[in-house]
This record gives C-alpha cells, sequence and structure tokens, in this order.
C-alpha cells in the first residue's frame, strides 16, 4: 500500500526555483516511489539523498550500491527512484538538491507502517471451572504505529485492559481480559480483533471457553392430583457439564420400598398404581467430577372416593346468584322505563285536536270537550 501525500512540499527562495517533492507513505515491504522536479529546465542536475545524506541517484547516474533502489526516470525537469521492499529503517526524510548556484534543497519524508503479527490468544485453560478467576492475554507485534486491540464476547464488545511496549521502530500491543467464571460462559467465543492503519481488515482470532460447573436438578411429575390407582411419572431434569449420570432415585431417605410398582428408567421414575403408601418424598440424586445436587418431590395420593364426595363449590353458588341478581335488576329497569314512556304516550292524546283549531277560542273548546272525554277514557297504573 503506498500513499503519496495530499499536499506539496515546495520551498522557494530569492532566487531561482527550488525542486518539487512529495511526502510518501508505505507499508513495509512495499514499494516507494520518490520523485522530484522542476518547473523548468534550467540546465542543472537533480540528486536524491537518504535520511543518512547519501547520495542515491545524482541525474541518471547511481550512487549507492543497493540493490533496492532502482532509477525510475530522470530527464533535465524530474528525478524518479524506486525503492523496493521497504523496511522501518528506511523511515526518514529524503533530500533532493538542484544544483544550482547556491544548491537548492527540498525534503521529502518517508513513512514506512509496520504490519502487526497476528493475534495469539493465551490463558485459557480446558476446561475452566465455574468460580474460577482467568485472565486471556491478546498479543500482537511488529507495528507501527502501535496496533488496536479489542474484545469480543460472542458479537458484544467487552473491554480489556491494553499496554503498549516499543522494540526498535515498532511496538508490541498486549490486551488483558479478566473475569470470573460463570456456567454462563460455557460455549462462549472470545474474540481478539487488532486494528491497524496498514490493514484493509481487521486480524481476528477466537477462542471458545468450556466451563465444568455442577449439576442442577429439578423433579417434574406428571399428574397435578395423583389420585389412587393412576399411573404416576416423575422425572428428573438435569443440567450440568459433564452431564450428571447416573441418577440415583429414593424415598424417605431409603432405597424405593415396592421395586415392582416403581420403576426406574434413566431418569424417570414411574409408579404403575398409585396407592396411599406411595406417600412421602421422594429424591432424585445426581453428580458429575464437579459436584453433587438434588432435588426432593413430596407426593400425596387423594382418594377418588374423598374427591368426588367434597361439599358444594360455595364459589360457584355465589357467582350463580349474583348472576340472577344482576339479570333481575336489569329486567326490572327496562320493564319500568317502558311502562313511563307508555303512559306519557297515552296522556299526550288527551289534547288532541287543538292542535289543529283555526284560533284560539276554538282551541279551548276542543281542549276542553277532549279532556272530558278523557277523564272517561284515562287509565291509571298503579
Amino acid at each position: 500500500m503506498l500513499s503519496v501525500a495530499g499536499t506539496k512540499s515546495k520551498a522557494k527562495g530569492s532566487q531561482g526555483q527550488f525542486p518539487i517533492t512529495q511526502n510518501v507513505t508505505v507499508v513495509e515491504g512495499g514499494t516507494a516511489n520518490m520523485t522530484c522536479r522542476v518547473d523548468y529546465n534550467d540546465n542543472t542536475s537533480l540528486q536524491w539523498s537518504n535520511p543518512a545524506q547519501q547520495t542515491l541517484f545524482f541525474g541518471d547516474k547511481k550512487a549507492l550500491r543497493d540493490h533496492r533502489i532502482e532509477l525510475v526516470r530522470a530527464t533535465s525537469q524530474e528525478l524518479t527512484i524506486r525503492i523496493n521492499d521497504v523496511s522501518l529503517s528506511d523511515e526518514g526524510q529524503y533530500t533532493c538538491s538542484l544544483f544550482t548556484m547556491p544548491v537548492k534543497t527540498t525534503k521529502a519524508f518517508l513513512t514506512v507502517l509496520g504490519v502487526p503479527s497476528r493475534p495469539e490468544i493465551t490463558g485459557f485453560t480446558k476446561p475452566a471451572m465455574e468460580g474460577d478467576e482467568i485472565t486471556l492475554t491478546c498479543i500482537t507485534s511488529d507495528s507501527k504505529p502501535a496496533a488496536n486491540i479489542r474484545w469480543f464476547r460472542n458479537d458484544k464488545e467487552v473491554q480489556g485492559t491494553t499496554e503498549v511496549n516499543a522494540t526498535g521502530k515498532s511496538f508490541t500491543v498486549r490486551s488483558n481480559l479478566l473475569f470470573q467464571v460463570d456456567k454462563r460462559d460455557d460455549g462462549v467465543a472470545y474474540t481478539c480483533s487488532v486494528e491497524h492503519v496498514s490493514l484493509y481488515k481487521p486480524y481476528m482470532t477466537t477462542e471458545v471457553l468450556e466451563v465444568h460447573y455442577a449439576p442442577q436438578l429439578e423433579i417434574t411429575h406428571s399428574l397435578i392430583i395423583p389420585q389412587e390407582g393412576q399411573y404416576f411419572k416423575l422425572e428428573c431434569v438435569s443440567i450440568g457439564n459433564p452431564i450428571p449420570e447416573p441418577v440415583l432415585w429414593s424415598k424417605d431417605g431409603g432405597e424405593l420400598p415396592d421395586i415392582e410398582r416403581m420403576i426406574v428408567e434413566g431418569r424417570e421414575l414411574t409408579i404403575t398404581t398409585l396407592n396411599k403408601t406411595d406417600n412421602g418424598t421422594y429424591r432424585c440424586e445426581a453428580s458429575n467430577h464437579v459436584g453433587t445436587s438434588f432435588a426432593e418431590y413430596i407426593l400425596f395420593v387423594y382418594d377418588p372416593n374423598a374427591l368426588g364426595q367434597r361439599g358444594p363449590d360455595h364459589a360457584l353458588i355465589g357467582g350463580v346468584v349474583a348472576v340472577v341478581v344482576f339479570i333481575t335488576l336489569c329486567l326490572i329497569i327496562v320493564l319500568g322505563r317502558y311502562l313511563a314512556r307508555h303512559k306519557g304516550t297515552y296522556l299526550t292524546h288527551e289534547a288532541k285536536g287543538a292542535e289543529d283549531a283555526p284560533d284560539a277560542d276554538t282551541a279551548i273548546i276542543n281542549a276542553e270537550g277532549n279532556h272530558v272525554h278523557a277523564e272517561e277514557k284515562k287509565e291509571y297504573f298503579i
């Protein structure tokens, strides 16, 4: 990778012209082209010198015996040389000289980027034990400038502590990630990512953490209300690394009392026909090399006849009564509104005819006449 600075370096003096150069940046191991030119030809010569002020080329004449350095173009207005397989030691300030009276010079800086080595992660113990405190270390060397290290737990970035040490012109970068191991870390991928200006994409390395932890047990059951005569199953659900084997079943601190009805298959305990003698505390126990755990289940077997003879369900009765009362109230309200509306409509007909009278006197006579008849027709609701 080769880059040229965007601004030109052009020195100006009181007499004549000065050579024009550009700063150059190149990745270690790459190729650098150094160009010096003048705007017009005044029958002078151009010369390139390295940071140690050793002449590399004077015009088209090579002065330094270095097979990596070669001539690209030499004219009266330009001198371009090429440095192959650039190393960090090539970095520095190069000088282009224009041999006039007096000699005029211009500087160009060659920057060499040191490519970081691929990272390595150390500190993994396989397997790690739950509760352990471990330190993961990621190291990369030979970078210039110093590389940047980032840590990721799966896809989420986590913070480490970084230290940078200079080794000659390059740097060694070390980053430590300290944490306490949890069973949730089992199978988690820890990634070290190295970023640097010389890289098109980061260098990455990943290690997957294996964590061993003690078993955790839970008993599940097949019936909510176990009753005499029913088929009943308990299962001992376990997690742990390594997987705990085998699962041991017991009842009330001793062996299972009836091996003909109580059948153990792997993690399951099946009681083929429940009876009252099965009441008690059942325990499953499992171990791995980290530890031992157990879970318990208290079994109470119900008499199905007693369940069928239970008293009335007062909550259900209360609910039914509340519904009946609500419906009754609704009916009363609807009926009352209907009767009130019917009565009002009937009485308004008593004045019918007054509204059709041609004048006030006739309206009064018609209203009084209708009122007499209305007294005869009026009905009362009690």
